[in-house]
């Protein structure tokens, strides 16, 4: 069997490295970047040897033991708790929202009992089934701190008013009556001890797969010269945005330099509206195995998806999801060709999803083909 992937970040290396464990399989792997590894791609900043995360940061988490494992095979994964603040009005606060925020917020001493109950009277008893974020935030904690901690930072991230986002962005709320500012709650958590592009060199590099960087792909190929096609660009492209463009927000960051320690944390949220940016990161934190005399941080800016940029986070607003909608009614008519991923299919994914389903893509394939 001859397969095509398109994309090399962690959909299709997973893809490729099950398509390769049958020997028999031709894989070759295609990117228009320059580099494999996606949006995950890290590599070593020149002037202070400190591992860059270049597209943004990431941590990989995940309860599953069986993905845990799997990308263990490719790496040794330290231990990393990413512990984020937030920077309003001249101070800086604990995220998620925990007992400690919500004291320093409020200049009070409260019990996790306390807390819970003072929460609960701050929120918006009137909002019965909310409509858009802003309302299911205020439903659950009101607008004191609604307004700190998500109404700026959203509206910059997401480019519109949070009325204008779905609810269901804000799947839940990440308020926790205690202590604990482990920005996530999966059991297993870590980083890379050589960065992620030494996973994607781990799963590529197999006799049956050949990849090709600054290689575009273009639907005027030949498709019939491969048994199967999985697609991990924008669908919209493939499709030469027939029904118009998916909206998407991308990132671009300010890189800047430092001797020691520039802001004593890996993520800083900056909240306040008035902020242009949406957070810095320090790269040298998310290494703390490391020692580094310079430090090397970036800021971070979210604006609309202009032609020549990276999409990074799908909208998904009405007009999207319609949009969205006849592309699936088109992919599904054909059969050689499995649109996946982030842009395959119009969802924001962590790395734990877009390995189980790359795998999972991977086994319903080739069993059709059996």
């Amino acid at each position: 069997m001859k397969y095509l992937i398109v994309g090399a970040g962690f959909t299709g290396a997973v893809i490729a490295e099950q398509l390769s464990l049958k020997i028999d399989n031709r894989i070759l792997v295609i990117d228009e970047r320059n580099h494999i590894g996606g949006n995950c791609y890290t590599e070593r900043d020149f002037e202070t040897n400190v591992m860059v995360h270049k597209y943004g940061p990431h941590i990989f988490h995940t309860d599953n033991k069986q993905t845990w494992d799997y990308i263990c095979r490719f790496c040794e994964m330290k231990p990393y708790v990413n512990r984020v603040k937030a920077f309003y009005k001249g101070k800086v606060y604990s995220l998620p929202i925990n007992l400690h925020t919500i004291n320093q917020f409020f200049g009070k001493t409260m019990s996790p009992t306390e807390a819970n109950e003072f929460i609960n009277s701050l929120a918006d008893k009137s909002i019965e089934e909310p409509e858009n974020f802003e309302e299911q935030a205020l439903k659950f904690i009101g607008k004191d701190l609604y307004q700190a901690f998500f109404y700026g930072y959203t509206k910059k991230q997401w480019g519109c008013e949070p009325r204008e986002i779905p609810a269901s962005v804000l799947k839940r709320l990440p308020v926790r009556f205690n202590y604990d500012d482990n920005y996530y709650t999966d059991q297993y958590q870590g980083i890379p001890k050589d960065g992620y592009t030494a996973i994607f060199d781990k799963m590529l590099n197999a006799p049956n797969i050949e990849v090709e960087l600054n290689k575009k792909f273009d639907s005027s190929w030949e498709m019939n010269q491969f048994d199967h096609i999985f697609y991990s660009g924008p669908i919209d492209e493939f499709f030469g945005y027939k029904y118009g463009r998916l909206s998407y927000r991308t990132v671009f960051f300010e890189k800047h330099y430092a001797v020691g320690d520039y802001q004593g944390n890996a993520v800083i949220n900056y909240t306040d509206v008035e902020v242009p940016y949406t957070r810095i990161h320090e790269h040298k934190h998310f290494t703390p195995w490391e020692n580094h005399k310079k430090t090397v941080y970036f800021n971070e800016f979210s604006r609309e998806t202009e032609l020549g940029d990276a999409p990074f986070y799908p909208k998904r607003l009405k007009d999207d999801l319609e949009k969205l909608k006849l592309y699936q009614q088109d992919a599904a008519k054909l059969k050689k060709i499995s649109f996946v991923g982030r842009l395959g299919t119009y969802r924001y994914m962590d790395m734990k999803d877009v390995i189980e389903e790359a795998k999972t893509k991977v086994k319903k394939i080739t069993e059709s083909y059996d």
